[in-house]
């Protein structure tokens, strides 16, 4: 299980002929690691790409491919995927034509407002032709969803099936009360001492990505501050701006939190680099001598944001080092009293690098915590707390 962001959904997989139907089997089985329950669907021509046993393993089921007496395209199912979506399977359905169970099942989404993604797949002189580009408007004028690749090799190929699956998610999940803009920090900071050298905190940016992910999925608006990463997200997030340093991040920060749309969360999670200092001009030679280094100690990117983020819903972060779970929660504690936030997700370090350790603590204004012992479970709780406060 990668999360429980389409838990209890049933989700209609339909399977038209072109190419990229190769691609369904992984698709199926990225839509069962969120949770979804598949119903698999394939067109006649998409069968001559791929077996319908092999879609039938990858999602669990049997697959689809003739008109049934049950006719369970009819089922209720709270979104329908079509991966890959071929130009003739778009034209039929946005002129009604109905000569098979998939068309059928497309027809009746759009009477019952069923979400529905379509993922085109075609060569680009295809795709450029008017007669697409007007097909794709259609779609989307009829409340449907596209999601399309970037050109490559002369082509508009099929996402990964990772990309695919997040915005399925969030389709589904934006309809859900309470879906807040939220803008999240994450990474670490880097900054020069010289032309060539710099210092720099120790922060993979992993965390940060997994809850801008996960938020994401929840169909929550996610806009990512990201410093320096190791890791990039799984899947290309709409809306993220990247700087290293200090002072550009913070600069990024106070932007996002004037612009619209205004967000009414934030999550501190960068590893913020505290002390640092002006560099040299050049570079300090090799063979020089020692050489000290005086740091300062830079703005506080929390405190910094308080007036601009009044209103706002915060979560602070908190590292400590061979720290007691009691230590933990009192310098949580401090931060929410000094900052003004409204949780911390406290860590050791030495349960991070430790499997069997809880995964984080979260800490409250009112001095109730909880342990909080996977991944998983810690963007889930992070997400309650998103979704559940009320906006001041």
């Amino acid at each position: 299980m990668a999360s429980r962001c389409l838990e209890g959904k049933r989700i209609l997989l339909a399977v038209t002929g072109g190419i990229a139907a190769v691609e369904s089997v992984k698709l199926a089985r990225e839509l069962r690691r969120h949770g979804a329950s598949v119903s698999p669907m394939m067109s006649k021509d998409a069968t001559r790409v791929i077996s319908p046993l092999a879609l039938s393993w990858g999602s669990g089921v049997d697959v689809m491919t003739n008109w049934e007496p049950s006719m369970s395209q009819l089922d209720g199912f709270d979104a329908i995927l079509v991966a890959p979506a071929t130009r003739n399977t778009i034209a039929k359905h946005i002129h009604g034509i109905m000569d098979s169970p998939i068309m059928m099942a497309l027809a009746a989404s759009r009477g019952n407002n069923t979400p529905v993604l379509f993922v085109p797949s075609m060569h680009n002189d295809l795709f450029d032709d008017p007669v697409t580009d007007g097909l794709l408007s259609s779609v989307l004028d009829s409340g449907a969803h596209i999601l399309i690749d970037d050109e490559e090799e002369g082509r508009r190929k099929q996402p990964d099936p990772v990309s695919i699956v997040a915005e399925l998610c969030h389709i589904c999940n934006s309809s859900l009360p309470s879906r807040r803009v939220v803008a999240i920090t994450l990474g670490a900071n880097r900054a020069p001492i010289d032309s060539v050298r710099a210092i720099q905190n120790a922060s993979s940016g992993r965390t940060g990505w997994a809850i801008a992910e996960h938020l994401h999925r929840m169909g929550h608006t996610v806009i990512c501050i990201a410093g320096k990463t190791s890791v990039r997200s799984s899947f290309t997030m709409p809306n993220v701006q990247f700087d290293g340093t200090p002072q550009g991040m913070l600069s990024i920060a106070k932007s996002v939190a004037s612009g619209k749309p205004r967000p009414e969360v934030w999550i501190h999670a960068a590893a913020v680099l505290d002390y640092f200092q002006k560099p040299i001009q050049g570079k300090k030679l090799s063979g020089d001598g020692d050489w000290t280094l005086v740091l300062n100690e830079g703005p506080k990117h929390i405190s910094e944001l308080s007036d601009l983020v009044e209103g706002s819903f915060r979560i602070g972060f908190k590292l400590e080092i061979n720290s007691s779970h009691e230590d933990l929660v009192s310098r949580s504690l401090e931060q929410i009293s000094r900052y003004g936030i409204d949780a911390v997700v406290a860590n050791n370090l030495e349960d991070l690098a430790n499997d069997n350790g809880p995964r984080c603590r979260i800490v409250l204004p009112d001095g109730s915590s909880s342990v909080i012992r996977d991944q998983m479970s810690m963007c889930e709780s992070i997400e309650s707390l998103v979704s559940l406060h009320e906006l001041r």
